[in-house]
């Protein structure tokens, strides 16, 4: 079974800002895969669906940002989930607007919801998405920039940014994660 989780913050105020870009990955692929999120268990909205043969579970936590481990902890202890069988998507400060990066593991470079989920699970090996949304430019302070909107012009690679990471966590169900990664990471702009 396989456990693809979206980070970001509940409520209509933090829909379309930055650090919501995990939970917008998981409502376009809920979207092309046709399925409602709608259950409510583990302090999150998540469906349960199969993909080619996979039983798979997409979440979105309905605690905040920072308490996101909580939730996955949760859904990953109910259903026996390794880290190994997860993917969890999230915005990435340093990568530039619109690049995707697929990772094996790795620590939680300054990102709150990445430190709860390690602190919870107890481990850095967990695979990812990560999704560039740049730096600010305008001298926010950083904790502002995370949760305001795109600026204009970052919204149509945002978007592109979105199909590629659904792509990305079909391709993980389907293929695994080192093809998801040599098929994802070395075919994008650098």
């Amino acid at each position: 079974m396989d456990l693809i989780a979206g980070l970001g913050n509940p409520g209509p105020k933090y829909k379309d800002t930055r650090h919501n870009i995990g939970f917008q990955v998981i409502s376009s692929l809920s979207r092309e895969l046709g399925v409602r999120l709608k259950g409510r268990r583990f302090q999150s909205i998540n469906t349960f669906i199969e993909l080619k043969n996979r039983n798979v579970i997409l979440l979105r936590p309905r605690t905040f940002m920072n308490l996101s481990g909580k939730s996955i902890k949760a859904c990953a202890d109910f259903y026996n989930i390794k880290t190994k069988d997860m993917l969890i998507i999230h915005d990435d400060l340093d990568l530039s607007v619109g690049r995707i990066k697929v990772v094996r593991q790795g620590a939680a470079g300054g990102h709150k919801g990445v430190l709860s989920v390690i602190d919870h699970l107890g481990s850095t090996l967990f695979p990812r998405i990560k999704i560039g949304i740049g730096r600010p430019r305008y001298g926010e302070s950083v904790e502002n920039y995370v949760l305001e909107p795109f600026y204009d012009d970052q919204k149509e690679p945002m978007e592109k940014a979105i199909k590629l990471a659904v792509h990305a966590c079909r391709l993980f169900v389907d293929n695994g994660l080192e093809y998801t990664m040599n098929q994802i990471n070395l075919n994008i702009r650098r």
